[in-house]
């Protein structure tokens, strides 16, 4: 079985036949067999996608320049369920309360 992984760049072939030109987001699930790629965050079974050309000679982005790994870092946060981790966390109660007197 192929898997891909992190930033792979993918050609993703659609239900009606179309090519999309792609890339990966956080590689292949070795459970269900699903990938999940950029292009409208599918996850998508291995059978629809194939290794772009580029990416034979290894991962053709240029994970080296700051602005691409910045701009992969913020896909890879939007696709994350930062929720979990709010929920988890408990407000601490106030440290100091204030006591005011009654005007006269």
């Amino acid at each position: 079985m192929t898997t891909y992984k992190e930033h792979d760049s993918v050609v993703y072939t659609d239900a009606a036949g179309n090519q999309i030109d792609t890339f990966v987001i956080y590689g292949t699930d070795v459970k269900t067999g699903l990938t999940h790629i950029n292009h409208m965050d599918l996850l998508v079974p291995l059978k629809d996608l194939q290794i772009h050309p580029k990416t034979l000679k290894g991962s053709h982005i240029p994970m080296s320049d700051t602005f691409s790994f910045e701009i992969l870092k913020k896909l890879k946060a939007k696709y994350t369920d930062h929720d979990t981790e709010i929920k988890t966390k408990t407000m601490a109660q106030p440290a100091m309360r204030a006591v005011y007197s009654q005007a006269s």
